[in-house]
């Protein structure tokens, strides 16, 4: 495996252009076979399988193994593709570094980010960024499904909520709240809870993306904690439908502040149990470990802590 490398460092040295090639089999293995990364790199799929099979080649190793359905990665493939991840981190330094000097940002930066969040928040930010730097590209990956940042390639992700313990390097942006409401018209249908535990005979809209998702867990003012459970009329995966039904009058939600703050303001939402709390969470920027983050890394990341430490639309918009 050890041989595999050195060989490709030493051709390296003599082709520069070869890292084009190495920068198709990242991509492959990224996105898991020759037509998902050909779409990535909007070139032909002939194109991509072309390069590996050139690569693998010059190397006189396998990288993959390929059936009709399905990839690995053989030992060398799995020496090379972590390998040659420092390898392309270390060149994209080395430009950094000159780009700094002028403040100029290009190449494409990969985030992903929940897709709530990324839809109401994220768009108009990255949309201010990006006409500030016409030399960047942006692919974003809006989804609620948690990414694996390091295999799938992303310079960054977004996250909510309480991070587990893992190599992944995190800087936190600001801090998310939450609330519990119904519509006006299903709280003069069933009446408005005083107490958490009221909720048992209620009808609820709840999230199915987290663990326990019925368990919604109140503090009250003398610090007892309350987990009561309502009836599940709508279970969903996405806050924005959660929003919508529960504006409809199918049950009580509790949501981050962010999604349900308009509806809160324009009155289609009623906040209820205000003398509780559901806590708080961090919102975060996530990075692969490992390796020096990019200037435009580093700089999108700032941009972000600057404009949530600025104003929260969610808080301050009138």
């Amino acid at each position: 495996v050890l041989g595999v490398f050195g060989c490709f460092c030493s051709y390296l040295e003599n082709n520069m252009d070869r890292f084009e090639a190495l920068n198709t089999f990242i991509v492959i293995v990224q996105c898991g076979g020759i037509s998902a990364a050909a779409d990535r790199l909007n070139i032909a799929k002939s194109a991509v399988s072309r390069r590996l099979h050139d690569l693998e080649l010059r190397l006189g190793a396998r990288l993959l193994n390929r059936t009709t359905r399905s990839q690995s990665l053989t030992p060398a493939g799995q020496a090379l593709f972590e390998r040659a991840q420092a390898v392309l981190a270390d060149l994209d330094e080395a430009e950094a570094a000159v780009s700094c000097e002028q403040q100029v940002l290009y190449g494409t930066l990969r985030v992903a980010a929940p897709l709530s969040f990324g839809v109401m928040h994220l768009a108009p930010l990255t949309a201010e960024f990006l006409l500030a730097h016409p030399d960047l590209q942006l692919d974003l990956d809006v989804n609620d499904r948690q990414v694996d940042v390091v295999h799938e390639g992303f310079d960054m992700a977004i996250r909510i909520g309480e991070l587990p313990d893992s190599s992944l390097i995190a800087r936190r942006l600001t801090t998310i709240d939450f609330v519990c409401a119904a519509s006006p018209e299903y709280l003069r249908r069933r009446g408005t809870p005083r107490h958490p535990d009221e909720l048992s005979g209620h009808d609820s809209v709840q999230y199915s993306l987290v663990r326990r998702s019925r368990a919604w867990r109140f503090r009250g003012p003398d610090g007892r904690e309350v987990t009561p459970e309502a009836r599940c009329r709508v279970r969903v995966s996405n806050g924005e439908f959660m929003l919508t039904a529960a504006q409809r009058g199918l049950g009580v939600v509790v949501q981050p502040r962010f999604i349900a703050y308009q509806a809160l303001r324009d009155g289609s939402l009623v906040e209820i149990l205000n003398d509780f709390s559901l806590g708080e969470v961090g919102l975060y920027a996530v990075f692969p470990p490992g390796r020096y983050l990019s200037h435009r890394v580093r700089t999108f990341a700032d941009f972000l802590g600057r404009r949530f430490r600025q104003q929260l639309p969610w808080v301050t918009a009138s």
